[in-house]
């Protein structure tokens, strides 16, 4: 795949430079970049990579090696990397770069857990108070979940999944809720779960048809199937 290269960023930063180890590292996909908001997309990049498993938890990745990848400096790779160390993706290793984090499954269940305290309680107080017609304008977003989990691709499915629920969410009117729930959310999404997108698909068209249900029975306004189904999207760790 032909990379597309952006304008340098004026330190001009290569592999090396700042003595981040640059050899023997996992193969990461060769992306190219548009001519616009390049952090951003390295920022897109790598949160797709990770959720995609092209970032191997454990494994220790360098800016300048990956900006090679991207056909940028390591400038913008090492802020996107910065982003991400912030929202607990990666952590920083002095002198090499940064080491994509391993969860346990106890830590994706205590997210899994802290999201359904913070989403159930707003999304059944939503359910009585938001008309029809309002729930009726979300369904394109719980559509997107279904074509992306149908096609097993894990990265796609992320964003939509995410997508849906701060839709849901943003009918609080609370900004800061919004803000915090996409958080523990995008949080509870990598490391991914290992094994092949193939393995997954299942789980995803799953998740997706709880979406699709839940979506239907706030349309309805049936107080009672969304308290279950609710429930049992969080029960099981879902999107």
């Amino acid at each position: 795949m032909p990379r597309v290269r952006v304008p340098e960023q004026a330190d001009g930063v290569r592999a090396g430079a700042r003595g981040e180890h640059t050899h023997g590292e996992p193969a990461v996909p060769r992306t190219p970049l548009r001519r616009t908001s390049v952090r951003g997309q390295i920022l897109d990049a790598l949160r797709a990579a990770l959720v995609g498993g092209e970032l191997t938890p454990g494994e220790v990745y360098s800016a300048p090696v990956l900006g090679e990848r991207f056909g940028v400096s390591a400038t913008p790779v090492r802020e996107a990397m910065q982003q991400l160390a912030t929202e607990g993706a990666v952590e920083v290793v002095p002198n090499r770069g940064f080491r994509v984090t391993e969860r346990s499954a106890h830590e994706l269940r205590e997210l899994a857990e802290v999201r359904a305290l913070i989403e159930v309680p707003v999304m059944l107080r939503l359910a009585r108070t938001v008309p029809a017609a309002r729930w009726a304008e979300l369904r394109p977003f719980a559509e997107a979940t279904a074509l992306a989990a149908a096609g097993g691709d894990l990265a796609r499915y992320a964003e939509a999944d995410r997508a849906f629920h701060g839709a849901v969410l943003s009918l609080s009117g609370n900004r800061q809720l919004v803000q915090v729930a996409d958080d523990l959310h995008r949080r509870s999404q990598w490391p991914l779960v290992s094994g092949p997108v193939s393995g997954r698909r299942a789980d995803l068209v799953a998740d997706a048809a709880e979406h699709m249900a839940l979506l239907e029975a706030l349309i309805a306004q049936d107080l009672g199937v969304v308290s279950s189904l609710v429930g049992e999207h969080f029960a099981g760790a879902g999107g």
